[in-house]
């Protein structure tokens, strides 16, 4: 079914989700020259500011048939340039992207030749993942190699940027005249980093005039495409594109499209400078825009139509993107081409009063008409957010493609005053990635990577031993079958999961180094607050707040086991340590009584049962204490985030069967969802759990709820949707996000696949096409406890 309120953007959007992504080589080929040409000769920030230009006045310029906002990183839709001063792919790498029968990007022969011959012989052993790996030590490298963690930035840069309203107040030519006050304020005598700033801020200067030079460019070749254009229409909406690009970046926006041009220029030179995965968001988009709404429907410039085709044309921009290419354990934690761009939509404004809004509406109507993975869609819902509102975005959930998400606003507000924000600030911030929470255009908050935390009790009842890797990768804690209470167990798993915090964050603090060493991003330093009042970028801890966060995965997997071995083992002495190990070890063949017991008649997290929730909080509360307050090289602290994307497939592949039952390689729990099948209570019961979990000490949490089409439809169920998002928000949940689907349709999904090409469901912080999912990952989105009111 064609979608898209217009016949430009149908058009717009049949071409998005039709071509084929492939890999754009022109980037990488670009940057190497540069490099070749400056390196040596400048200090790095200048060396990364000059290549970013150099790239910016050579690559080529696309503007697609029809479209009204321009841009794109590639030289079409769909291309995905790479980033070989961060991850030089090896031909072997192109080989498996080009071949792999899902997530597969096309690599022409000129592209394949271009990366054998100039980025792979340049690049060799300077690529950002060397210094990385060669930097770890014995016990960082084995524990990543097995699964203890994952990496982020082992192939992307530090990510999670949002956009704040900086750029709808400054051009980049105001931008380059801060960046030369801050420099003419300079004090050499009596600041030891004067010089430091000074480079930093003059490689900031030299992006902003970059950008300046790319929307001269878009603006000349619009103009050159409306010399040759017959169709009067065409032609007068490429003269349009060229006099919007002739005032934006260069200065600020003046109506409604210029603003969203301007952000979008922004997206494309911030993601082609660096990789930075979760990509890059415009965070309060309908606050931004709502007052250029106003103001043109006020002189008659636009009304609600061309708005929202203004928005269809936005949607299907961030559809043309997808995720940088990734391989080995990165793809595994990740397995999809959605870039994690997030739309807050709603929440508060800046004075603490309701901030939904006429954009606000646009934006739901956009989401709902152009059904499209990108950009991820989320609406933050205040106590002050009309029911109107949530009942409209539940009126979208329940369409089954799983946007949008729902984010409690006061939670998120109470998460950032915890990490010690400003009020001011905090009402500014949302979510981006997924789930995790930030200070919009003025907060550095990086995902380091996930932690498994089933696996390390794995290791736990191993005394140090990972019986799948055959390493010995923790501390020797003591034979399990030695233990004479749970408590022992307990405190040998704290031990455990504290040794391999400290191994991550020592390497957390090395490639933080190694990121603003060698690797600065001048242009994304520009645009994200006080990087040019302090004369510093932002790898260097310039923006005004500094964040790292490690993901904790399967709170639900680990409380489920501990609870089953203190309630079989401990307390009702069903059976013995030594029984229990006994039969993980062999996946429970030959002892199906006891994997009866573990998986039917042992307490389950997710019920509201405090038996297992209480041991759900002990294992969140050490696991918090353990990780939050740790500082960074940057000047801020580490916290906490629960959330998987794909990751809970790739940790349980590397574990062996767990206590609870779960067999051996199957997927862990998914962000703080309870096991599959593990909540037979209800969805209040799930909340009821979830809810025993501090969410303001983090800086976001995920939960998945599955209906039937059939619990939800009519009246009743929209009001029993959006009246569970209410009661989970005023115990203070931070996030809970719907998949409706009949379980049936996925099961003929999978086994006739190309009648159900259009079928997209949620995962995890981001939705996708049902066949762009491993068989694995199919498997335990089918799986998931569908809920009943």
């Amino acid at each position: 079914m064609s979608r898209g309120s217009f016949e430009r953007t149908r058009k717009l959007r049949h071409q998005s989700l039709e071509a084929q992504p492939y890999i754009s080589i022109e980037r990488a080929r670009l940057i190497t020259e540069a490099y070749k040409k400056y390196e040596g000769s400048v200090e790095t920030p200048i060396l990364r500011a000059l290549a970013f230009k150099y790239y910016i006045e050579n690559r080529t310029i696309c503007i697609n048939d029809g479209e009204l906002i321009v841009g794109e990183k590639g030289d079409a839709p769909q291309g995905s340039p790479t980033y070989p001063e961060l991850c030089c792919h090896t031909m072997e790498d192109l080989e498996v992207m080009h071949s792999r029968e899902i997530i597969n990007f096309d690599v022409s022969e000129e592209a394949r030749k271009i990366q054998e011959e100039e980025i792979i012989p340049y690049w060799k052993g300077r690529q950002t993942r060397n210094r990385i790996v060669s930097s770890m030590d014995t016990e960082w490298v084995d524990a990543y190699e097995s699964g203890i963690f994952t990496e982020f930035m082992e192939q992307r840069a530090p990510g999670h940027t949002v956009c704040g309203d900086t750029i709808y107040k400054k051009g980049f030519l105001d931008l380059k005249k801060d960046a030369e006050n801050s420099i003419s304020k300079l004090d050499f005598i009596n600041d030891m980093d004067a010089y430091n700033k000074k480079i930093d801020l003059e490689a900031m200067i030299i992006c902003c005039e970059a950008m300046v030079v790319l929307g001269d460019r878009y603006a000349a070749k619009a103009r050159e495409l409306a010399e040759k254009e017959i169709d009067e229409n065409k032609r007068n909406d490429l003269l349009l594109i060229a006099r919007n690009c002739e005032i934006v970046p260069a200065s600020k926006p003046q109506n409604y499209h210029q603003a969203i041009q301007m952000y979008w220029f922004v997206h494309i030179g911030v993601t082609t400078e660096l990789n930075i995965w979760d990509a890059f968001s415009p965070g309060r988009l309908d606050q931004h825009l709502n007052l250029f709404y106003e103001n043109d429907l006020e002189e008659g410039l636009l009304n609600r139509e061309k708005a929202q085709e203004l928005l269809e044309c936005l949607w299907v921009k961030f559809n043309n993107q997808p995720a940088p290419p990734k391989v080995g354990i990165t793809l595994k934690e990740s397995g999809t081409y959605t870039d994690f761009a997030n739309i807050n939509t709603g929440g508060i404004s800046p004075d603490g009063q309701n901030g939904v809004n006429e954009v606000s509406y646009i934006i739901l109507d956009v989401m709902d008409e152009m059904k499209l993975l990108q950009p991820s869609s989320n609406v933050q819902i205040s106590r002050k957010t009309p029911q109107r509102f949530l009942k409209r975005a539940c009126e979208i959930s329940r369409k089954g493609w799983g946007q949008p998400a729902f984010y409690n606003t006061e939670a998120i507000v109470q998460e950032l005053l915890e990490a010690g924000k400003t009020l001011a600030d905090a009402r500014l911030g949302g979510t981006s990635g997924c789930v995790e929470t930030g200070c919009f255009g003025k907060e550095a908050y990086v995902l380091t990577g996930y932690m498994n935390i089933p696996k390390i009790l794995e290791l736990t009842l191993n005394n140090g031993f990972d019986p799948i890797s055959k390493k010995q990768l923790g501390l020797k804690t003591g034979d399990a079958r030695d233990f004479k209470s749970y408590e022992e167990l307990f405190d040998a798993f704290k031990q455990q999961l504290s040794y391999f915090i400290d191994i991550k964050v020592k390497g957390n603090l090395i490639i933080e180094n190694i990121y603003a060493k060698h690797v600065p991003c001048p242009l994304m330093s520009s645009i994200v607050d006080d990087c040019i009042e302090k004369g510093m970028d932002y790898h260097r801890g310039g923006a005004r707040y500094n964040t790292r966060y490690i993901q904790g995965v399967g709170i639900g997997t680990i409380t489920d086991c501990l609870t089953a071995i203190k309630y079989n083992v401990f307390d009702n002495k069903k059976f013995d340590m030594d029984t229990l190990l006994k039969a993980m070890e062999a996946n429970f063949n030959g002892y199906e009584a006891i994997h009866n017991m573990l998986v039917n008649k042992s307490p389950k997290y997710g019920n509201d049962d405090d038996y297992a929730d209480e041991l759900m909080q002990d294992v969140f509360n050490f696991y918090n204490k353990e990780v939050t307050g740790r500082p960074t090289v940057s000047g801020g602290h580490h916290r906490i985030n629960m959330l998987p994307t794909t990751c809970h497939v790739y940790f349980g592949e590397v574990m062996g069967a767990s206590a609870n039952g779960r067999l051996s390689g199957k997927p862990v729990s998914e962000g703080i969802s309870p096991e599959k099948g593990a909540d037979t209570n209800g969805p209040t019961a799930v909340i009821k759990s979830c809810s025993k979990m501090d969410h303001l000490k983090t800086g976001g949490t995920l939960l998945n709820q599955r209906f039937a089409p059939s619990v939800v439809e009519g009246d009743e169920g929209l009001d029993n949707m959006a009246n569970l998002v209410r009661a989970y928000f005023n115990m203070d949940g931070h996030h809970i996000q719907f998949n409706v689907f009949d379980k049936n349709v996925l099961l003929k999904a999978q086994e006739n696949p190309d009648e159900y090409k259009d079928l997209i469901v949620r995962v995890a912080g981001y939705s996708d096409h049902f066949n762009n999912l491993s068989r694995a990952l199919q498997d335990e989105i089918i799986g998931r406890t569908e809920q009943t009111f």
